[in-house]
């Protein structure tokens, strides 16, 4: 389910079966990585668009974490350890972060949901098509994982 007011009706009436929440982290940058934070913030976009399809009714696509991408990843972390504890105060069991941006590798351990980090492809000159043959076979991959952590209970 992502975060629109449709699937928030369909949240309300299966909430106990949601235990499930992804979070993509978009980095944002003006200097000469601008376009490399672009394109990590659209492939990450897409992937978890991908990821939101393939477990409607399981899972919540939460709007993305935008941060503005430095050496210190001290505010983004302390917000996101944030974001954490309100969403696991909600009764949500599995918290997956997606990302592009390898920083986050750094501070994963102190983060208690799981991080996924996938290097992002350049898709700015793809046809739609491959575009999306390329994400479906990442999502294949990463089902793997999710049905893992799920099974972990």
């Amino acid at each position: 389910m992502k975060w629109v007011p449709e699937d928030m009706d369909m949240f309300l009436k299966s909430r106990e079966y949601i235990d499930t929440v992804v979070i993509p982290l978009y980095p944002i940058s003006f200097g000469d990585d601008a376009k490399q934070s672009a394109n990590m913030t659209e492939f990450i976009n897409l992937l978890a668009t991908q990821l939101e399809r393939q477990f409607k009714g399981r899972l919540i696509l939460m709007p993305g974490f935008i941060y503005f991408k430095s050496k210190e990843h001290n505010k983004g972390l302390s917000d996101l350890i944030e974001w954490e504890n309100r969403l696991k105060a909600e009764d949500f069991k599995h918290i997956f972060y997606v990302t592009a941006d390898s920083d986050w590798k750094m501070v994963e351990q102190q983060l208690s949901g799981s991080l996924i980090w996938l290097p992002a492809l350049p898709l700015e000159h793809m046809e739609e098509k491959q575009k999306n043959s390329i994400l479906l076979d990442q999502v294949k991959q990463l089902l793997n994982l999710f049905t893992q952590k799920w099974h972990e209970e």
